[in-house]
Formats: structure tokens, sequence, C-alpha cells
């Protein structure tokens, strides 16, 4: 029975990975905008013959933007009718023809008059509104003798540089001119432009897969998680294959802290509304804050941020410099107001917990307690297998708070920091927010993309808000540094990012449901449930599937839900005190002694492992 069963595990999981070698194809480089200058004004120029073909084959259309993306460009226009995906297609034609009649592209530079002129002749009224919001000198771009607008460049210099068979139109969206839903409605096409053919049908082969690994999907397919509408919209129901893996993460996220020298707070959810006035959230960032509500005559905010709350912990007695440094976490919830439009699954939402932390120091332990910040967050990122990076450091801007001193000692603490840490980084000169310089980390995915996900900036702002104070060595009272850091960014957001990066399958430690048991007849029942104790009882997440579906159904039901061990047993099995094992990452892993597979399973959970090695019976 036992290799009856096996031939049918063999045979039935046919979603397994395969193990034939492949002869590996060359790589196909897909840099971005902003890595190629060639690129730019390839991405550039194409937006221009996009909106010169669609003014052709629509002359009721008005244009207004249209710059380049990283991957490639868009323009928005203001359209009687909806474009259609018929009419994507006739735009592509009549772009070709524009390519093909080789057409140079030339600048011009106008006085204000001249352009205020041409634009009124066309009827284009958002222009005019563009032109009133430019420096001089102002410049336009013509496309041969019949299409300019408005443009600072770069541009090609002909359209014969621009290959008919490197560019696609990819998609029509709503978008609100300048962004702001208070316009008019606009429609935004979308299209990317490659130097070879090649280059475009590897950015079409990402762009399938990322739809493949579309966090959204996943969510519902694996049944993590769920936005209900009549609940709202941006707010996250977690059930309870997601629920089990989002207390996974947070359990490690807390054992890490702890091992790094922190302690962890818990803060509530809404503040009078005075605490946000003095923190300056309620001048800066009030757009993004939901509205006050009133209780006992006193208004009170949902939190967007943590940080005043830490910063009334801190201010809650007296503190010595003895005391310094100060570290507390959080996984606090905050709640922040977003656009129905850019909402985006577990991506953007309206509330979120952030894995905050504040570290309030002394001067000179700035570049000390940087380097621990980027080993915890290499441990927890790694943990996550995530271990390429892309390092910003963005310095003082032209307007900002803080002594000059300060401000270099801060910078310093940073660099020193990284290059102890031994990671490349790139500067972003000005780039820092008024209160303080920053690192910010992007991580890299299984297919390429870049994330922005770690956060660690010096704070001279918050501190100097609330008076916060330590008594120095010399009896004076003296301002803290604090520094504010996220790892995860948002556990919803990461946890989007986690999921597309293991496209749903995720490493044994982490999976929501780690063994299922499938028994063959209902005279093996009793065996898998005593299994399923013994498993429970290990710390293993199992369980039985009681559908008494054929074998071959099980098999593929378990592969669906991408359950990293299908366990089947038959008579034999059940004699023996063992399990037929198909592993997705590893295959047929024939028939597995069950105290060797519930020890493998334990080992694997305690160590966070992908997956695990089985010794055969």
């Amino acid at each position: 029975m036992a290799s009856v069963v096996h031939e049918l595990v063999s045979s039935a999981a046919v979603t397994a990975p395969a193990q034939a070698e492949h002869p590996k194809k060359e790589m196909v480089v897909l840099p971005k905008t902003s890595e190629s200058e060639q690129l730019l004004k390839i991405r550039h120029s194409m937006s221009h013959v996009m909106a010169m073909a669609v003014q052709s084959l629509f002359p009721k259309t008005q244009v207004t933007i249209g710059p380049w993306t990283e991957s490639g460009f868009y323009y928005d226009f203001d359209s009687p009718d909806p474009f259609t995906e018929a009419d994507l297609k006739a735009i592509r034609k009549e772009m070709i023809k524009i390519i093909n009649r080789k057409l140079p592209l030339e600048r011009i530079e106008v006085s204000r008059q001249e352009a205020e002129t041409k634009i009124k002749a066309q009827n284009e009224p958002y222009k005019l509104e563009i032109l009133a919001g430019l420096q001089e000198p102002i410049t336009l771009y013509t496309l041969g003798d019949q299409w300019w607008d408005l443009c600072a460049g770069p541009h090609v210099a002909n359209t014969s540089e621009l290959n008919p068979k490197a560019f696609a139109l990819e998609s029509v969206a709503g978008a609100y001119w300048r962004g702001d839903e208070k316009n008019a409605q606009l429609q935004r096409i979308y299209g990317t432009a490659w130097e070879t053919p090649e280059q475009l049908a590897e950015h079409q082969r990402r762009k399938e897969e990322a739809l493949r690994r579309d966090h959204r999907r996943l969510g519902k397919d694996l049944d993590l998680f769920s936005i209900e509408d009549e609940a709202g919209a941006g707010l996250v129901f977690w059930h309870p294959r997601g629920a089990r893996m989002r207390l996974l993460i947070e359990d490690f996220w807390r054992q890490a802290h702890f091992e790094g020298g922190y302690e962890l707070l818990y803060t509530p959810h809404v503040a009078d509304i005075s605490l946000w006035k003095t923190s300056g959230h309620l001048d800066f960032y009030s757009e993004s804050m939901f509205g006050p509500m009133e209780v006992d005559e006193r208004e009170y905010q949902l939190k967007p941020m943590n940080c005043p709350f830490h910063v009334l912990t801190y201010a809650s007695k007296l503190r010595s410099y003895r005391e310094l440094p100060i570290r507390w976490a959080e996984l606090g919830t905050v709640y922040r107001y977003e656009r129905p439009g850019v909402m985006h699954g577990l991506m953007r939402v309206r509330g979120f917990t952030q894995d905050d932390a504040h570290v309030f120091c002394l001067p000179d332990q700035i570049s000390d307690e940087i380097l621990r910040i980027l080993d915890l967050t290499e441990r927890i990122l790694s943990t996550f297998d995530f271990r390429h990076y892309e390092i910003n450091l963005s310095t003082r801007p032209d307007k900002s708070i803080g002594d000059d001193a300060v401000w270099e000692l801060a910078t310093k603490g940073l660099v020193e920091a990284l290059e102890r840490k031994g990671w490349d980084y790139k500067i972003d000169e000005g780039g820092g927010a008024f209160y303080g310089p920053k690192i910010d980390l992007k991580i890299e995915d299984a297919i390429g993309r870049m994330w922005q996900c770690s956060t660690i900036q010096l704070d001279f702002n918050l501190p100097e808000r609330f008076k916060l104070d330590y008594i120095a060595a010399d009896g004076s009272k003296q301002r803290p540094i604090m520094i504010h850091r996220a790892i995860f960014g948002s556990l919803e957001r990461f946890f989007g990012i986690m999921t597309e990066n293991y496209a749903g399958d995720y490493p044994f430690w982490l999976a929501p449901e780690q063994v299922r048991l499938l028994p063959v007849t209902d005279e093996v029942q009793p065996s898998a449930e005593q299994m399923l104790e013994q498993l429970t009882a290990a710390g293993i997440r199992a369980t039985v599937d009681r559908s008494g579906d054929r074998l071959g159904k099980l098999i593929r039901s378990g592969e669906q839900m991408k359950i990293p061990l299908l366990a089947v047993i038959g008579a034999k099995e059940a004699e023996q005190g063992a399990v037929s094992l198909r592993s997705r990452r590893d295959g047929d892993l024939g028939v597995v002694d069950r105290d060797a597979l519930i020890e493998a399973a334990r080992q694997a959970n305690q160590n966070r492992h992908t997956s695990l090695t089985l010794p055969r019976s």
C-alpha cells in the first residue's frame, strides 16, 4: 500500500518545482529612467509622440502634462469620451506612423507673451495654467511643424531615434488635474519605451510575473486578509491564516528587539487635540489626519503617528544622562486619511501598524546607536530573505531648524555608522527633513523591484517642541538627540511586499498551515487525528483534510493553498507510524517516520528555516 500511495503522491503533485537543469539565459538589463540619459530622452519624446497621436485621432482632446516614469511615461488628457482598448491600438498605430516620418524635435525659447498667444490660439486652458507657474526662460519643443508643447526637455533629436518595436501602451487610468480630486477628472494613458525589443519583452515578462505575485490576489486565494466595503475603504481584516502569520512576525520582531536592548511601549490610539498642536502635526499634517471627535467637551484626534506618545513617556519623569540611551519600540496602530484613488491592497491603507521605535541618546552616542539600528535592520529583513538593499543618506536642506554643530555631528554620526557597517550608500544632498538628516533603505524583491522599507530619522524638532531634557554630567539641562526608526515601515505594507516576494510560497517557519494530513480512507482517519494532536502539541501548524475526496484532489487542494508539506496516510503508513511526504520545495520525499517529521519540523520552526531536511524510514 505504501508504494501505491507513494506513486500517487508523485504523480498527483504536478505543481511541485521541476528538478531538471535548464541553461541560464543571458540577463536582459532594464535600467531605470533616472539611470540612463538616453532612456530619459526616449521616454520623454515618446510621451510627446503619444500626445500628438491622440490629438490627431481625437481633435477635441486637450493635453495637460506628460512626464517620464522610471519604467516608461504617461500623459494626462481631458477627452469628452473615455479611451477604450481599441483606441489604444489605434493610438499605437498612429504613433508608429509619426515615428517613421522621422520628424525633428526642436527646442525653441519664447517670451511669456508669445507662449500665451500660441496656447490661446489652440484653446488649451491647461497649458495656460502650466505657463503661469513657469519661470523664465519659457521653452517649448516642436514635433515636426504640426505639434508642440511647453517643455524643458530633454528629447531625442529626431523620431528616427525611437524604436517602433520597443514601446507599448499599457493602460488607461483616471487622474485628477494637479492631483486634486476637486479638480477636473482626466484620463491618463501609461506607456513604456525601451532601446531594444528585447528590453520591452523582458519588461512585459516581469509585469506578468508581478501580476502572478499580486498580494491582493494571493491574499484572497490563500484566505489571509480582506478589505470589507461595509466597514470602510483602507481598513484591513486579518483572517485566521493571515492573523497567525502576523503573530509569528510580531513575536519574532519583539524577540529581536528585546535582544537588541529595547523595551516595549503600548500607547493610546487617540489623544487630546492639544497634543497634535504641540507636536506640529495639526499644522503640517492635518490633511492626512481624520477629523476630531468631541468627548466631555474636549476634542480628541486619532493618532497618525506614535512619536508624540513616546515623547510624552520620556517627559513623564526627570532623566539623567546616565539613563541614556533609552530605546523604546512599539507596534502601534495609526490612522491616516488617504484619498480613494491612491489606496492599494495592503500597500496603502487608512489604518495600519507601524513598527516604530525611538532612541533618546547623547550626541556622542549617535554613531553607535545608528550602527545598532543598522545591525537590527539587517537581522530582521534577512530573516524574511531580503538581503539586497539600496541606501540613501539625506542631508540638511536649505530650510531647517537646529544648530549647525548639531547637524554636523548628526550627519557625521550617520556617515560613520554606514562606513562601520560597510554598506554602500548614495548621498541625497539637501534631501533631509527640516528637522534632521535621515537614512532610507530600499529592499530588492525576487523580481528585481525596489521597495522603500526602513527609515532612520534624526529629529531636532520634537525634543525642542516638548522641551525634553536630561541632567548632564555638569548638572545642566540638555536636549537629548531623538532618533525615529521603522524597519518594516508598517506591518501591512511589509506583509504585502513579503507575499509578493515569496509569491505566496512562504518559508516553512512562517507558513500559516505547515503540514496537511491526507488520510486515504476512513479507516486511517483516527491515525491522522492522533498525528494531528502530536503535531499541534509540538507547535506545528497542521490540519487534517476531512473532505473524503480522492487522493489526487486532496493533493491538488493542498498545492493550491501552497502548503509546504503534504503527508499522505494509507493503511501501511498508519501501521508503520509513518507518512508518505511531499514538499512544495523539494518534491517527493518518500516515506518518513512520524516522530522524525515532527522533530525536523520543530527544529525548523525554532531556527526559522525555509524548509526542513528529513530522514527516510
